[in-house]
């Protein structure tokens, strides 16, 4: 089965998954999974454009930096972040301290903010969600982007959001569930709850 591992429970999963713990953990019972709530998919979209040109496992070993950084990403709270908050964010050794991601974090909270006037941020990302996606069989038939993602970010950036290019979007919607991409013949596949 090309791109896939079987751990020690003897459960196949995608290849990524067994590199470290922390992703097999982060691959079992979070990436792909449904996620309906405006401070969730916040937290998704910041983290996505967090990890843009740095490996996803950075971003998840200082995720609960992140979360004690950004308030555990209220948007009402990180909205109301000034100069003082941002110095305070590009000291913290808990988080990535990119001064245009941390900017593009305070921003789009104000976008998330926005967004509740038209039926708020929950909607809006799963509106993008494809009528049909088929799971890859093998890592060659991964992809970067899709329509939905590049419809995704351009309606974001329509809608005042900064940083959240198509392959970023692609990426938020394997995490958030709008697409299946673990692998046929992984223990995941089609196992979105």
């Amino acid at each position: 089965m090309s791109g896939l591992t079987v751990g020690a429970d003897g459960l196949a999963r995608c290849a990524w998954a067994g590199s470290t713990p922390d992703y097999l953990e982060y691959h079992d019972t979070e990436w792909g999974v449904p996620v309906h709530s405006e401070q969730a998919l916040y937290e998704r979209l910041t983290l996505e454009a967090f990890q843009s040109g740095l490996a996803w496992i950075t971003i998840l070993r200082k995720r609960e930096g992140f979360r004690s950084a950004f308030a555990d990403f209220d948007p009402e709270v990180v909205a109301t972040f000034g100069e003082e908050d941002r110095a305070r964010l590009m000291a913290d050794t808990g988080i990535v301290r990119n001064r245009l991601k941390v900017n593009a974090a305070i921003h789009n909270a104000g976008a998330v903010l926005a967004l509740r006037d038209r039926g708020g941020l929950d909607d809006f990302i799963w509106s993008h969600a494809p009528a049909d996606h088929t799971p890859p069989a093998t890592t060659a038939d991964l992809r970067a982007t899709s329509t939905e993602s590049v419809a995704l970010a351009k309606a974001l950036k329509k809608n005042g959001f900064v940083f959240v290019g198509p392959t970023t979007m692609y990426a938020a919607m394997q995490a958030c569930g709008l697409v299946d991409d673990h692998l046929v013949g992984c223990h995941r596949a089609g196992g979105r709850r």
